[in-house]
C-alpha cells in the first residue's frame, strides 16, 4: 500500500472533483482540514491549494485503513487512493465546489504528522497579527492568504504580458549600489573587500533606469524590490515591490496612456471589471483645495471650502488671528448630520489633533437658526456668505479648522476620510481612479532650513516655470503625475531632466554645489552630457495595488513574508546580532547603546 502511494503522483487536486468523476479511482494528497467521526465512519476534509474534498473511511470497506485513520488529526499530511462516489441528496454541500461528491478511501499513507496548530487554519482567524506573523507558514495555509498570494502572482503575469506586448524590455538593475539622496534613509551594506565603504540597497532603480534610456533601450520595465528605512504603517514595508517603467521620446500624456492601459488590463484579467478610460485628471493645487490631500478618495463628495476671506474679520479671534499670520480657515459641510452628538464631535476634535490642528469649530444648522458656540460672532451678512459658500441647509453640520495651510488642509482632508468611514460612505466594491498632476518641484524643510525635492531631484520642471528657478523656487511646478485609487496612491512618475545644465541648476537649488553634485551624481551628469534623450516613466506600488484588488487593509496581507511595524521578521527573528568575528572581517565595531 505505502509503496503504491509512494510510487504514484496525485491524479487530481482536492478542488476539481465533481459528478463526472463518479466511479473513478483517484489519488489525492493534502492536509487534513477537519476530522469528524460519525458513528464509526470517519469523514475528513482534505485540503490542498486548489480546494477541499471530503474523504471517507468506512470500516465496512476497509477495516484496517479505518483503524489507521483513527489516529489522524488536523493538519496531518495524507496520501489516499479511493473511489469517487455521489453524495446522498441530504448530504450535498452547496458551499463546497466538490460538495456533490466524496471519496471512499481504500488506501492510506500518513505522509507526516502535525502538532496542534497555534490557531485554526480557517478563513477568519481570531488571533493577533503578531502570532500570525510568527507562524507565517501556518498563516499562509489559510484560504484568504493563499488567494491573496495567488492574486499577486496573477497580477505579475498580466503586467509582464502587457508590457512585453507593448515593446518593453525587462532589464534587471543592481541591488548593491551607491547611496544617493532620494527622500528616505538608505539601508547600508558594508563591504568586506573595501573596508570602511558601504553599498546602499536601492530605494528605487531611478538612476539606473535613466541610464538605460541614455543607453538607447527606449522602453524598460522591471518588477523590482526596493528598500527604504522609514517609519512603517499599513501600506509601507522596509522592502517592497514596484512595477517600474521608463520610456524615451515621450511626454506625460503618452506615459499616462500606457499606464492606464496596464491598469485596465489588470482589472479585466483579475477582477473581470471593465474600467472606463481615460481616468479623471486634476492638478495638485486643485486636489489640495478641494480635498485637502494629494491622494483624494473620489468615491464620495464632502469637499472642502476655504472660508478665510469670509471669517477673517468676523470678530472671532481664533479665526482672524490665524488669517493675519498667513494661515487659512477651511470648512467641510456634512450634509444632513446635525444629529452628531457631543461625544462624536469630541472624537472628531481629538482625531484632527493627530494632524496638529489645535481645535475643531462647528456649526449645526437647525430649523430655528444656527446652533454653535461661535454662531454669535457672525452677522447676518456673514452667515449668508458662509451659507452660500458651503451650501448650508437645515440639518447640516459644518466643521472648521484654522491653522497654517499645510495643517488645515491635512487635518480637514483626513477628517473628510474619517467622516466617510464613520457614515459608511465608502463602498469597497467601487474603484475610482484619479491622476494628480503638476506637483511642486521643491518644498522647504523648516527644520533643516533648506529646500528638498518634492518627488526626487531628477524631476523636470514645467517649461513655463524655468525662470522661477532663479526667483521663486516654491512656485515652480513639475512634470509629475500620481495615480490615486480610492484615496491610496498606487503609482507616480515624472518626465526626467535630460539636460546636464538643468540638472545642475536643480541640484544647486537643493543646496548641492557642483563639487558635491559630481561626487554624488557624477556618473549621471556624465551620462547626461553624452546625448541623453527626453525620457520619463512611472512606478506602481505593486503591494498596494494587490492590496486594493484583494480588498485588504494592509499590504502585510498580500506579501508572503512581511516585516512587522518595527521592521522585524517575527518568523526568522531578523534582524539579529552578528558575531564579533564577522564584524571584524567587515572592519566594523559596534558600540553598546546605553538605555536612558
Amino acid at each position: 500500500m505505502n509503496d503504491l502511494l509512494g510510487s504514484m503522483k496525485k491524479s487530481c487536486t482536492c478542488g476539481e472533483l465533481e459528478k463526472k468523476h463518479v466511479n473513478k479511482q483517484v489519488i489525492l494528497m493534502g492536509w487534513v482540514q477537519k476530522r469528524r467521526d460519525h458513528g464509526g465512519v470517519i469523514f475528513i476534509d482534505l485540503r490542498d491549494r486548489k480546494g477541499i474534498t471530503q474523504i471517507v473511511f468506512n470500516p465496512e470497506i476497509n477495516k484496517k485503513i479505518h483503524t489507521k485513520a483513527q489516529s489522524i488529526r488536523n493538519e496531518y499530511v495524507l496520501g489516499v487512493i479511493g473511489k469517487v462516489v455521489q453524495r446522498p441528496d441530504n448530504m450535498i454541500n452547496s458551499n463546497m465546489a466538490t460538495g456533490d461528491i466524496e471519496v471512499l478511501v481504500n488506501e492510506l499513507k500518513i505522509l507526516n504528522t502535525a502538532e496542534t496548530p497555534v490557531f485554526q487554519i480557517e478563513k477568519n482567524v481570531e488571533t493577533s497579527e503578531s502570532v500570525r506573523l510568527k507562524y507565517r507558514h501556518l498563516d499562509l495555509r489559510r484560504p484568504r492568504l493563499q488567494k491573496n498570494i495567488l492574486t499577486r502572482h496573477k497580477v505579475s503575469m498580466v503586467v509582464r504580458d502587457y508590457l512585453n506586448k507593448n515593446g518593453f524590455v525587462d532589464i534587471e538593475t543592481p541591488f548593491l549600489t551607491k547611496s544617493t539622496p532620494e527622500g528616505a534613509r538608505d539601508y547600508l551594506v558594508p563591504s568586506r573587500i573595501n573596508q570602511g565603504a558601504f553599498y546602499a540597497l536601492p530605494q528605487s532603480p531611478q538612476l539606473f533606469k535613466q541610464l538605460l534610456m541614455i543607453s538607447g533601450f527606449e522602453k524598460y520595465y522591471q518588477i523590482v524590490r526596493c528598500f527604504r528605512d522609514e517609519d512603517l504603517r499599513a501600506d509601507r514595508q522596509p522592502e517592497f515591490t514596484q512595477i517600474d517603467m521608463e520610456m524615451s521620446f515621450v511626454n506625460e500624456d503618452e506615459i499616462i496612456e500606457i499606464a492606464e492601459g496596464l491598469i485596465k488590463q489588470i482589472f479585466k484579467k483579475v477582477l473581470d471589471i471593465n474600467l472606463e478610460l481615460p481616468f479623471k485628471r486634476i492638478t495638485y493645487d486643485e486636489s489640495i483645495a478641494r480635498f485637502g490631500l494629494d491622494r483624494p478618495d473620489m468615491r464620495f463628495a464632502l469637499e472642502l471650502c476655504d472660508v478665510s476671506n469670509i471669517v477673517k474679520d468676523a470678530g472671532l479671534n481664533v479665526f482672524s488671528n490665524v488669517v493675519k499670520k498667513g494661515g487659512i480657515v477651511k470648512a467641510i459641510n456634512v450634509k444632513g448630520h446635525s444629529t452628531f452628538t457631543r461625544k462624536e464631535i469630541d472624537e472628531f476634535t481629538e482625531f484632527v489633533s493627530i494632524y496638529k490642528a489645535k481645535g475643531l469649530a462647528w456649526i449645526k444648522v437647525k430649523q430655528d437658526g444656527w446652533q454653535a458656540p461661535i454662531a454669535k460672532f457672525f452677522t447676518d451678512e456673514k452667515k449668508q456668505a458662509l451659507s452660500n459658500c458651503l451650501n448650508m441647509e437645515v440639518g447640516d453640520i459644518v466643521f472648521f479648522v484654522a491653522a497654517s495651510a499645510q495643517i488645515a488642509n491635512e487635518a480637514l482632508g483626513q477628517l473628510r476620510n474619517q467622516l466617510a468611514r464613520h457614515l459608511n460612505l465608502v463602498n469597497k466594491n467601487v474603484y475610482k481612479f484619479v491622476w494628480v498632476t503638476h506637483f511642486p518641484l521643491l518644498e522647504y524643510d523648516k527644520v533643516e532650513k533648506r529646500y528638498q525635492a518634492f518627488h526626487h531631484p531628477f524631476t523636470s520642471p514645467l517649461e513655463e516655470d524655468l525662470e522661477k528657478l532663479e526667483t521663486a523656487l516654491l512656485e515652480v511646478k513639475a512634470k509629475t503625475y500620481d495615480i490615486v485609487l480610492n484615496g491610496t496612491e498606487i503609482g507616480g512618475g515624472s518626465i526626467r531632466i535630460h539636460s546636464k545644465g538643468l540638472q545642475e541648476k536643480v541640484l544647486n537649488a537643493l543646496g548641492i554645489d557642483k563639487q558635491e553634485a559630481q561626487n554624488k551624481f557624477g556618473f549621471l551628469l556624465d551620462a547626461l552630457s553624452s546625448g541623453a534623450p527626453p525620457h520619463g516613466g512611472i512606478a506602481f506600488g505593486f503591494d498596494r495595488l494587490v492590496m486594493l484588488l484583494c480588498q485588504e487593509d494592509s499590504i502585510r496581507d498580500v506579501i508572503a513574508f512581511p516585516k512587522t511595524q518595527k521592521a522585524a521578521c517575527s518568523l526568522t527573528d531578523a534582524p539579529s546580532k552578528i558575531s564579533s568575528r564577522k564584524l571584524q572581517e567587515l572592519g566594523i565595531k559596534v558600540s553598546e547603546l546605553l538605555e536612558e
